[in-house]
């Protein structure tokens, strides 16, 4: 059957996540997952399982979540994206689709994922983050060294058992993973970005990275801390799970995936 893949771009702040769901009232939940899935049967008229790269949290966004569906009929992909754009609601947009081989698979293929996290430090003495940015940024109301930062983020770069910065990693064949950067910059505006790039995540991992991060940028851990953390694995010895608003997922990459057919959003 013809195989497609998907770019999607959404805002996470009112989705239970990625992953498909059902409430206690067994109805589906919106996610993201189960809206594109409604758009594919609709436009395609064939209901699929559509397979995302990753399963973002509830309140977590992204720019360019990667997810594949085959479906018995052979459409461009010319006139997937407007066909599905105009069935998805606003806060969802398919931002390129393409036709690839039969044996595509989103997840198994990935070699490198990057997110992004944003947080506005200082927020006690009033600097408040511009309400059309409140829902992709979050606030910390202590001031933030961003060179002790900087120092601490440089130690988790290369191949480490993060368990330590993870959260329920019980049942884990490994978590061994290899971050293969992981930057802390300030923008003009005085947002702090943290971003991190690797062959794959352990759940909550880039929230916790954050959260220690923060505690490093307050004093209240040094980079003794982070290798202490990474030498034994122990979660309570690593900062708090820092709130899903400022994490976007930016990018998933495949090295050997070559599309035979895209069309990209205007």
């Amino acid at each position: 059957m013809p195989r497609y893949r998907l770019i999607i771009a959404y805002d996470g702040t009112d989705f239970h996540g990625w992953q498909r769901q059902l409430g206690a009232d067994g109805q589906p939940l919106r996610t993201v997952q189960w809206c594109v899935e409604q758009a594919v049967t609709s436009a395609i008229k064939h209901a699929v399982p559509v397979v995302g790269a990753s399963r973002t949290d509830a309140g977590v966004h992204a720019e360019g979540q990667c997810a594949s569906f085959a479906v018995p009929v052979d459409v461009p992909a010319g006139r997937l994206t407007a066909a599905l754009n105009a069935r998805l609601p606003r806060d969802i947009q398919i931002r390129a689709a393409v036709r690839v081989s039969d044996g595509f698979d989103p997840i198994r293929d990935c070699d490198t994922k990057r997110y992004r996290y944003a947080l506005r430090d200082g927020c006690r003495h009033g600097h408040r983050t511009h309400p059309f940015e409140s829902r992709f940024v979050t606030e910390v109301v202590h001031d933030l060294e961003l060179g002790a930062m900087q120092a601490a983020a440089g130690l988790l770069v290369g191949q480490h058992d993060f368990k330590g910065l993870a959260g329920q990693t019980e049942g884990k064949e490994t978590t061994v993973r290899t971050v293969h950067a992981c930057d802390v910059s300030r923008g003009p505006e005085g947002i702090i970005r943290v971003s991190v790039q690797g062959d794959g995540f352990l759940y909550n991992m880039v929230r916790i990275i954050v959260g220690t991060l923060v505690e490093v940028g307050r004093g209240r851990m040094d980079t003794d801390g982070i290798r202490r953390i990474l030498a034994t694995g122990d979660r309570t010895l690593a900062g708090p799970t820092m709130p899903p608003q400022g994490l976007c997922l930016e990018w998933v990459h495949y090295p050997r995936e070559v599309p035979l057919e895209t069309e990209q959003c205007a």
